[in-house]
């Protein structure tokens, strides 16, 4: 009987000791780059947007570290339509102007534009083209604007944000999803965001580390992250 019992545990301790399996971090591994902006929008699944929803005329997210907000929402004569920043959208005088769905991003950290992407010589207002910011159309993607002062991203979680203030009520969009609207795409990935007209063979990338804005089906890219960012 002593024998059987001990047969028993050693076979028990076998079982254990096979199920258990052990793995050590391989030095040589070098992950994937990460994929360039149109090729990501296509790849990934479409997250449902009703619970991102900020409005019926509107979706809007935030990311997971709080640097990048963005509204999918409509244009009419270059006036937005945006849940986290005072504008005059709503405006009469705005009806009869058609109305364009659109991206809008706004970054708490951020880089300049290049020379070449400056879209804008602010009508000599004196207002700066400043980066910060990026907008997505059906037919092209342009980063930065003409602005005095912050952002309603920069003075919620810039260096000197509030941290409280319509951004920081949106909903997250989590690392690797994607959200559809109006034929428009983004997906927050790489520690940033990337929207796009798939279709068009439009997109932007914008992080912390800089933007790309992709043209011609991924043919041409412009901005400070040249390569797949």
């Amino acid at each position: 009987m002593r024998r059987t019992v001990l047969g028993i545990l050693a076979a028990l301790l076998m079982v254990a000791s096979t199920s258990c399996s052990f793995s050590t971090k391989d030095p040589d591994y070098v992950p994937p780059a990460p994929l360039p902006p149109l090729e990501q929008l296509k790849q990934v699944p479409v997250t449902e947007q009703t619970s991102l929803a900020a409005g019926g005329d509107v979706t809007a997210f935030v990311t997971a570290d709080h640097n990048i907000v963005c509204a999918m929402t409509s244009s009419r004569g270059g006036h937005l339509n945006l849940p986290y920043e005072a504008n005059s959208y709503s405006d009469a005088a705005n009806n009869k102007y058609a109305v364009v769905p659109v991206v809008h991003c706004e970054l708490a950290a951020y880089t300049k534009p290049e020379a070449d992407d400056i879209a804008d010589d602010c009508a000599a207002t004196g207002l700066g083209y400043l980066g910060g910011t990026v907008l997505l159309s059906p037919d092209k993607a342009v980063y930065g604007s003409c602005r005095s002062g912050v952002t309603q991203m920069e003075s919620e979680f810039g260096p000197k944000g509030s941290r409280n203030g319509p951004v920081s009520k949106l909903r997250e969009l989590a690392e690797g999803q994607n959200i559809e609207r109006n034929g428009l795409r983004c997906s927050a990935y790489n520690q940033g965001v990337a929207c796009g007209n798939v279709s068009g063979g439009v997109a932007f990338f914008v992080s912390r580390k800089g933007y790309q804005l992709v043209s011609d089906g991924g043919k041409t890219v412009r901005g400070n992250l040249k390569e797949p960012a």
